[in-house]
């Protein structure tokens, strides 16, 4: 067998024969990743290949697929019920997120439960694992491992014989077989591999701890995404003590859940009603603020939606948005224009979801597009007013899913009133419900257009 080193574009699978800043193909900058190929000749020998027989799929049993649970319940949530005993899972999220402090805390209930926890870390030595898992008040029951070697790594495990695994992080990762560093594409495929085959073989569910890059996308090949069963984001603002884990890809459960935690001082604490946190500490019948109750997953979350507008000091005025999509907030202001009469061309605008949320659903349109009318008008919205609904182009408000679970949620926190989209179905719920079916009704319903001026 002869290897040969050539450079794959991650983006349009591109093959070169030495490396590059950009991909000549597609022009995409530092996506060029190093792999190894086979270019010597075939063997003469060619082995027959035998036929393996077939079932259908009325004869296969149904396998049923037993769970570890953490009995931490945001992260049994996002999983669909606890760690399946053969998956691989991987933990992905920006430097200093939390993923350490989350991997311990799951190592420590792991082993509360009974199961030997082998700890491999490629990164850190055995005394800062210690020191970390002492300042948050953890056991010393997990087994450690500092080594970076896959032949090493499979040989302590085989050894070990562990209920659990913790690898961080599968980018630091190599094996000897391959003449590539650590971190290219083919090593991180080859190692993901081993690691996989282990938990498949024997039964160990296996959570793999990976980087992300500065646009915190997953480091590395996509492969590995497709390798591994659960991929798991754990996502939030540094300024922040929120914390929210995703799921994009989950084979044994919903990939639509969400976690919240919070991060302090004893690690990564659960939120059981993150729409208290959320809205606390808010104003009474602050200008430019409105509460949306958007849904995560099975979850109704009641936002704080922030907007402000300003005369603008420049001939092009400013559109910033943060925790919101900065195109679909340029089409909201294109429709505010346009059939609200609000003349925003002159103003910058400014939208901020509190808590370091990111908000993606079209129900949160109408209450980004009101709180920009209460700011351009000085006008506040009643601080007891939830408002929710998608704004199309015509400047109709079209209606959302599971309505009835939102206004459900906004009884709970004790408010009063909803502005909801005119629907066919009467909703019964002891709120007050105002309908209504254009943005230039709402508008001029809820405000007084003689201080429009600025």
């Amino acid at each position: 067998m002869k290897l040969k080193t050539v450079y794959i574009c991650s983006k349009c699978n591109k093959e070169s024969s030495k490396w590059s800043g950009q991909c000549f193909s597609c022009n995409a900058w530092n996506t060029l990743m190093e792999d190894v190929v086979n270019v010597g000749k075939a063997g003469k020998t060619i082995k027959t290949a035998v036929s393996v027989p077939t079932i259908t799929l009325k004869e296969t049993n149904e396998k049923k697929t037993d769970r570890l649970k953490t009995q931490i319940g945001e992260l049994d949530r996002v999983l669909g019920g606890g760690f399946v005993h053969d998956a691989v899972v991987l933990m992905v999220g920006n430097p200093g997120i939390g993923k350490s402090t989350l991997t311990l805390q799951v190592c420590d209930r792991m082993s509360k439960l009974g199961q030997k926890v082998l700890y491999i870390s490629g990164e850190e030595s055995g005394s800062q694992i210690g020191s970390r898992a002492r300042r948050l008040g953890l056991t010393e029951q997990v087994h450690l491992l500092n080594q970076n070697n896959l032949e090493a790594i499979l040989a302590s495990i085989e050894a070990e014989k562990p209920g659990f695994i913790v690898v961080d992080s599968v980018q630091v990762i190599a094996s000897e077989e391959l003449p590539s560093q650590a971190g290219s594409m083919t090593q991180i495929r080859y190692v993901t591999e081993a690691l996989m085959q282990v938990a498949k073989s024997k039964g160990i569910p296996v959570l793999l701890i990976g980087h992300v890059t500065k646009e915190g996308n997953l480091a590395g090949p996509q492969v590995l995404t497709h390798l591994v069963d659960t991929v798991l984001y754990l996502e939030g603002d540094n300024h922040h003590s929120f914390r929210l884990l995703r799921s994009t890809k989950n084979r044994f459960g919903a990939i639509d859940e969400v976690g919240v935690f919070t991060m302090e001082e004893k690690g990564l604490q659960e939120v059981s009603n993150p729409s208290e946190i959320f809205l606390e500490g808010r104003a009474e019948s602050p200008i430019g603020s409105v509460i949306v109750p958007v849904l995560e997953g099975t979850r109704t979350f009641l936002v704080e939606v922030q907007a402000l507008t300003n005369y603008t000091q420049f001939g092009y005025p400013k559109r910033t948005a943060s925790g919101f999509d900065l195109n679909r907030l340029n089409i909201i202001i294109a429709v505010l224009n346009r059939y609200a009469n609000l003349k925003l061309d002159s103003s910058d605008v400014y939208v901020n979801v509190v808590g370091g949320l990111k908000l993606s659903e079209p129900a949160a349109d109408l209450a980004v597009a009101m709180a920009i009318v209460s700011s351009k008008l000085k006008q506040p919205i009643p601080c007891d007013m939830a408002i929710f609904g998608e704004l199309g182009l015509s400047g109709e408000i079209r209606t959302v899913s599971q309505l009835k679970k939102r206004l459900k949620e906004l009884e709970k926190l004790g408010l009063s009133k909803a502005v909801i989209p005119k629907g066919k179905e009467k909703q019964e719920v002891d709120l007050e419900l105002q309908e209504t079916r254009s943005v230039k009704d709402l508008v001029n319903e809820l405000f007084e257009r003689s201080n429009s001026k600025e």
